[in-house]
This record gives structure tokens, sequence and C-alpha cells, in this order.
């Protein structure tokens, strides 16, 4: 059974698996640059800042990249031209594709792009298919059939790949889905993307809605190719892109943070973080550190405390009964244990480390550990004299509050705070 550490850790995760999980051939899209910057809250990056993303992204051999939806005006346009002349210019293996509503206008836009730079871009037209949509927006399904054709008439006569997008997808009658998905396929659809547009499918309703469309597709006998991109408002965001990779989609979509519109998308670096603990995923993850922090700094999100990998606590403890297993492994040379004693995550696979922290829960192993990683012996009369702090603190100790501490008890030399102060930031 393949396990991280299997000589040590048994994996129930694998119990029953005699394969992968998840088919090799599946692709990610990356909305980052387009569902993203659709979040109210975020900064719309200038395009030197984007360009920087686009990078990020090709360095973790992200598949597929939104550019973005140059319907939306010049700005747009001029962004999605530019990104696309870099994929150009830099060879990049990503491949773009662009949003469009089902509007002669946006699909002609994405057209006008893809003749100048000379670069292939697979049109995504969406189309709200919900009966909610339908009577907010008085349409029917004879005139939403009519716009998905036009679409789809326009984009293969421009010799743009065409893949049809039904949002609202998992809210959506099947009726009215199979009047729409045939119409696309016949026009020349090689590809259906499947819309959680607002969070609403659970495993059940994914594989509900796969194994529709998949009868549906069959009727028509084309070869037609499958994507699910969902949204996080019951939080399950994430679990559904695993599992429809596990079902069989050809892609998943997600944005980095899951940025994007009320609580966001799925979180592209967590469903890439999953697929590399699954074996699945071939590719280093040594750069998705900086692509996390480099969305977070351009689109003004904070990363959360808590987030898995790269908020400030993934890899952070304060407690005592940790701190000492973690300090137990790296005293017998096993830096790996240390990297999983108390993490299903290991540390070094994304560029980061174990940090021990001293707090209102914390013993001598986190003290010892603190005064090593500080470059000071860790004496008795250091160490009691920051636990004696530690304990009546209600937070965890800052590094200054640690070095007065020891200044105060006299047990900290002339000049050696900032010794320890530079070492630690070394």
């Amino acid at each position: 059974m393949s396990a991280t550490n299997s000589d040590v850790i048994y994996d129930w995760n694998e119990l029953k698996r005699d394969k992968p999980p998840i088919r090799p051939g599946f692709a990610l899209v990356d909305e980052t640059l387009r569902d993203g910057i659709q979040s109210p809250s975020i900064t719309n990056p200038p395009i030197g800042q984007k360009l920087e993303i686009l990078h990020c992204m090709e360095a973790l051999a992200i598949d597929v990249l939104d550019v973005g939806l140059p319907g939306a005006g010049a700005l747009a346009v001029a962004d999605v031209t530019r990104l696309v002349e870099e994929i150009r210019d830099q060879h990049m293996r990503i491949v773009p594709n662009c949003a469009a509503r089902t509007h002669p206008a946006d699909i002609t836009a994405i057209a006008n792009i893809a003749h100048k730079t000379g670069v292939e871009i697979e049109v995504c037209a969406f189309l709200g298919s919900s009966q909610v949509r339908q009577l907010v927006e008085n349409w029917d399904v004879d005139h939403m059939t009519k716009l998905v054709v036009a679409a789809a008439d326009l984009s293969i006569h421009n010799q743009l790949p065409f893949s049809f997008v039904t949002e609202d997808t998992t809210r959506a009658h099947p009726d009215t889905l199979r009047t729409l998905f045939k119409a696309a396929i016949d026009h020349g659809a090689t590809r259906l993307i499947l819309c959680d547009t607002v969070g609403h499918a659970t495993p059940d309703g994914l594989a509900n809605l796969l194994e529709f469309t998949r009868g549906v597709v069959a009727e028509t006998g084309a070869q037609v190719a499958l994507d699910w991109h969902g949204h996080n408002d019951r939080g399950l965001a994430v679990p559904l892109c695993l599992t429809a990779l596990e079902l069989g989609f050809d892609r998943v979509h997600g944005t980095c943070l899951g940025v994007g519109e009320r609580v966001g998308n799925a979180s592209i670096d967590q469903i890439l973080l999953n697929l590399r603990l699954l074996k699945v995923w071939d590719h280093s993850l040594s750069g998705l550190r900086q692509y996390v922090q480099t969305v977070s700094r351009y689109y003004g999100v904070p990363i959360p405390y808590n987030y898995p990998a790269f908020g400030t606590d993934a890899f952070r403890t304060a407690t005592g009964v940790h701190a000492a297993a973690i300090a137990k492994a790296i005293k017998i040379g096993r830096r790996d244990l240390a990297d999983t004693v108390y993490s299903s995550v290991p540390a070094h696979e994304v560029g980061c480390k174990q940090m021990i922290d001293i707090g209102f829960y914390s013993g001598k192993a986190n003290v010892e550990m603190w005064l090593l990683d500080h470059d000071l012996e860790p004496t008795e009369s250091r160490i009691q004299a920051i636990l004696g702090r530690a304990k009546v603190a209600d937070s965890t100790l800052t590094e200054a509050q640690v070095l007065e501490a020891l200044i105060t008890a006299g047990a900290l030399p002339s000049g050696a705070a900032n010794a320890a102060t530079q070492h630690s930031n070394a």
C-alpha cells in the first residue's frame, strides 16, 4: 500500500484501492484571472501583475487558463490580448480559453483576438439554464436554444473550438438541459461545462447530473468532453472537484485561494495539493506557495491564518505535546516524521516548514526548539524564564516578549538579543 511514510503510517484512504482513484489524462482549468476577478472584494490587478500570475500557473503545469471575458470592454480586450501574446511568445504549455455570453459581440471579440495573435482560443459560451433564470429573464427554451445555436455557429465559422457552459446546471430541469445540450452538440460543441453556479450540489447531485449528461451525449453519438465548474457556497467545492475527477470528468475548474463571487470558487491550490497527496499529480508544487502569496498580494485578499498549507498556522504549533513529538522526530533523524506526526500535509512539499511557538499550553520542548532555532543554548534558567512568562500570558508569545523574559531574568548576555533576532530571520 502506497502512503506517505508508509513504514509507520497505516493509510485507511488506500485500504480498498488497487489503482489510483483518479485516472490519468484529466486537466485543470484556472479561472483566477476571470471568474476570480468577479469577486466584489478584490482588486483587479494591472496587466503586469496578471502576467506574473500567468507565469506562476505555468510553473505549476496548470493545463488551461481562462484569460478573461473580452466582451466586457476595451480594458478586458487589451488584457486578454496581452496574456495570449505572452503564452504565444514564451511558448507556454498552458492553453487559453475565454468566457463569453451567448452573444455575437462576445464571440466576435474572442475571434478578433485569436486572429490577431494567431493563437487558437477555446470559446466557453455561457447561458443561464435554470428555471429561476428563465423566469427573471422572461426566456423560453426556444429563445435559449436560438442563442446557443447562434453562438456555436459563429464560433465554428471563426474556426474556434466551442464549449457550451450551462450556468446553474445543478438546479436546471433535465428537459431544458437535454434540449440545450443537443443543440450545442449538433452545432459543433465538443465540450459541455456543467456549472454549480451557486454551490448547490452535493456528491449525489453531481453523480446524478453526470449520469444524465452522459446519457444525452450518448444519444447524439458525438465525442464530447465534460467539465465541472463549482462554487463554494456550501463549503463543498474542493471535495466535489475531486469527486468529479474520480467519476471521470475530463476537466475541473478552480481559482487560487477560491476567489470569486460570494464565498468563491473551488480553490485550485487545494485541488493541486490533494491531487499531489493522492499521487495523481506528478508535477512539483514547490511554486504553489509563491502562487498563493502572489494572488493574495495582488488581489488584496488576506490568507486566513488557518488556511490549508499556506495560512500562518498551517504548520505552526504552540502545544507542548505536539512540539515534543516534532522535536523527538528531529532528534532521531526523521525530519520526514517531523512533517507528518501532527500534519497530513508534508510542509516541505509546498516550500514550508514546521514552526514551534510558545504559549500557555507549551512545554519544555517548545522552548528548547525556539532557543535552538534562535542559536541560543537551551539552558534550564532560560527555559524556566520563558515558561514562567508563557504560563501567565493570554496568547502566544512574540519574539520580542520571549527575549524580554530572558533579559529580565538575566538569562541573556548583552548583545545576544540582536544576534538571536538576526539568526531567526536569516
